[in-house]
């Protein structure tokens, strides 16, 4: 049961870090997810096979750290009004969601009494939700494509690098997976930290 409510809280969240990619493209101009039927919360419109299902499955079972995404909320940065940091800002609406979840459920775990066996449970999955929002959000902000934290790095890229991004983003896939074998591990204790920070809670 526990593994049933962690994978609809990590589904909602990669959700909701979508759908505000979406938004934050719409006020800027690009309605394409407004046409694909993507700004929507139901997380049918949102699944990815491998990101949404068998990676959290994996990471769950092999005791690892659960991460996951949904199909990417499509737009097109032609079409934004600010082209030189248009999408810098599309990509940061996303981590900032999460960060906006886990301060929102942090503070209700900080604040809120906590006694009594319905209360006991509840407050755990309240400790998920902001656990899964800090790990997305840390984990997206990370500079290496396709995660968001690229989209930032490149808005300050000058115009004559485009090569130097082209070529970063034809090895994305594989530098992401060098860091999460040998350099997530050393994100942990930071993901940690701020939850304790919000939650008051230590590991």
């Amino acid at each position: 049961m526990e593994f049933i409510f962690v994978i609809f809280i990590l589904l909602m969240s990669v959700v909701i870090h979508e759908v505000a990619h979406g938004y934050m493209a719409l006020a800027l101009g690009d309605p394409t997810a407004k046409y694909q039927d993507r700004l929507t919360l139901n997380p049918l419109y949102h699944l990815d096979p491998v990101g949404s299902i068998l990676v959290p499955l994996i990471g769950y079972f092999t005791g690892g750290f659960i991460i996951g995404w949904a199909k990417p909320v499509p737009y097109n940065p032609y079409n934004l009004r600010n082209r030189r940091w248009g999408e810098a800002l599309v990509a940061i609406a996303g981590p900032l969601s999460n960060v906006a979840l886990a301060v929102i459920f942090g503070l209700i775990l900080r604040y809120m009494p906590q006694s009594g066996t319905f209360n006991d449970s509840f407050f755990g999955l309240i400790q998920f939700v902001v656990y899964i929002n800090i790990t997305l959000a840390v984990f997206n902000l990370i500079p290496i494509p396709p995660l968001d934290g690229s989209k930032i790095l490149f808005a300050i890229f000058p115009v004559e690098w485009l090569r130097l991004r082209d070529y970063i983003e034809r090895m994305g896939f594989w530098l992401v997976i060098i860091f999460v074998l040998f350099f997530w591990p050393h994100l942990i204790p930071v993901i940690e930290k701020l939850f304790a920070m919000l939650t008051g809670i230590t590991f």
